[in-house]
Order: structure tokens, then C-alpha cells, then sequence
């Protein structure tokens, strides 16, 4: 069976890279700052948020997809992929506002971390005989 579901949350996971990817984009235009931060905090903070996305996001989608393809639980599907959304906007958000602690990025990684133990114990699961 095709990952229908998680080709929505794949989807919706590249809005949200798009998202993040534009601040750099014009962050380095109006500072005509062509490679790295230049030494500039403001960027090397948006840097670090789409940065981070890029870590955690593609192999959970793997993950997202592999399950759904072995026969998870279509709600469970639903659970995971949207609850690593949230997770990835929070994270966002948080690390957008300060570089320290806040709310949205502590409970933003929590959240991916949980998202990705659960979804790699239920691939074992799934693939012991």
C-alpha cells in the first residue's frame, strides 16, 4: 500500500522547510552575505533552525513512511506525523526567538525525540518475525 499518509505529512513537512529556508534567503540578501553567517548571530540562529529541521525531519519521515508501508495502525500514522509536525513547528519557533532555553524549543525537541524512539521501537517491532 502506497504511504498516503505520510506523503501529506512529507508535504506539509516541506512548507514548513520552505518556511524556514526564506528568513535565510533574505537575511543574506540584505546583508549581502553570500556563504556561512559572517559573523552575524541573527543568521547563524536561522541557520541553526533549518539546520536542525534538516537533521531530524528526513529520517523520521523515512520512518513515518516504512511503518505505514508495513501495516502501522493508519491512526498511529496519523499520531506520529502529526505530532512531528507540531514538534518541528514549536522547535522552530522556540530557537527562532532566542538562542536559549524557551518553551517551544525544549518541548519542540522533546516532542521530535519521543516521536523518533517510538517510531523506531515500533520498526523493530514491526520487522521481527
Amino acid at each position: 500500500m502506497p504511504p498516503k499518509i505520510t506523503l501529506l505529512f512529507a508535504a506539509l513537512h516541506t512548507v514548513l522547510l520552505l518556511a524556514l529556508l526564506a528568513p535565510i534567503s533574505r537575511h543574506r540578501h540584505a546583508h549581502k552575505i553570500g556563504l556561512g553567517d559572517g559573523g552575524d548571530k541573527e543568521l547563524a540562529r536561522k541557520i541553526r533552525v533549518h539546520a536542525n529541521f534538516v537533521e531530524h525531519v528526513p529520517m523520521a519521515l523515512l520512518l513515518l513512511a516504512l511503518l505505514e508501508m508495513n501495516g502501522l495502525a493508519p491512526l498511529a500514522v496519523w499520531a506520529l506525523g502529526g505530532t512531528l509536525l507540531v514538534a518541528r513547528v514549536m522547535h522552530a519557533v522556540g530557537l527562532s526567538r532566542t538562542g536559549g532555553y524557551s518553551f517551544g524549543r525544549f518541548w519542540g525537541t522533546a516532542l521530535t525525540w519521543l516521536v523518533l524512539l517510538l517510531m523506531a521501537l515500533a520498526g523493530v517491532w514491526l520487522a521481527l518475525p
